[in-house]
């Protein structure tokens, strides 16, 4: 959805979430506040010798930004994912192969999955960036687990080829975190924090 003037009606900025994930749809609708949808064009090239953290901050930031630039008077939400398996950027796979690549690299260790957030608004200048790592165990996985919950779930469109919030949960130990949300895609106590630091009341009617 493109929207040429969101909520023009509004008494607050319009809201937009520079992200086509449908999963970081679903949760910014649990804020009952109304947003608007704008696929951010961003090249998500790892740069050479970037680190997953730097790399998902870079990526938020980027996407809010180029958002931003064509709705300068809304407030732009950015976000991205990557999983960090010591040091290593694993992404979205794409593919069943390299999904099950991915799995077997992770199982039996520790990935940290940094989750990036940015809420960005040109014309008030307003520009903050948050990082919410999740600490993540895997279990010893043998490749007949790895193969039917591939099949089964399909996690092509998710970084480390995990979903926690269906049956990936099976795949994992233990997830150590500070925001429940951040492992599924966008972390919903950060994104409230930054919201109400740039002015937006999500607490009071819309």
């Amino acid at each position: 959805m493109t929207p040429s003037s969101p909520h023009p009606a509004h008494p607050h900025r319009p809201l937009i979430l520079g992200s086509t994930s449908r999963y970081r749809h679903e949760l910014l609708s649990r804020l009952r506040w109304p947003f608007e949808v704008v696929a951010p064009e961003v090249d998500e090239t790892p740069l050479a010798g970037e680190v997953p953290k730097d790399l998902a901050t870079r990526l938020a930031l980027a996407k809010a930004r180029a958002v931003a630039v064509q709705f300068p008077q809304a407030l732009v939400i950015g976000s991205d994912q990557v999983a960090d398996l010591r040091g290593q950027p694993l992404g979205k796979p794409g593919t069943h192969e390299r999904a099950r690549a991915q799995l077997r690299q992770m199982s039996g260790q520790t990935v940290v999955f940094q989750t990036a957030l940015a809420v960005v608004c040109q014309a008030s200048g307003f520009e903050q960036v948050d990082l919410a790592p999740v600490q993540v165990q895997f279990r010893d996985l043998s490749d007949a687990e790895i193969e039917h919950y591939l099949l089964t779930e399909q996690p092509y469109d998710c970084a480390g080829s995990a979903k926690s919030e269906g049956l990936g949960i099976a795949l994992l130990e233990r997830i150590d975190n500070d925001d429940p949300t951040a492992l599924i895609g966008l972390p919903l106590i950060r994104t409230c924090r930054l919201l109400r630091a740039a002015g937006l009341p999500l607490l009071s009617a819309p």
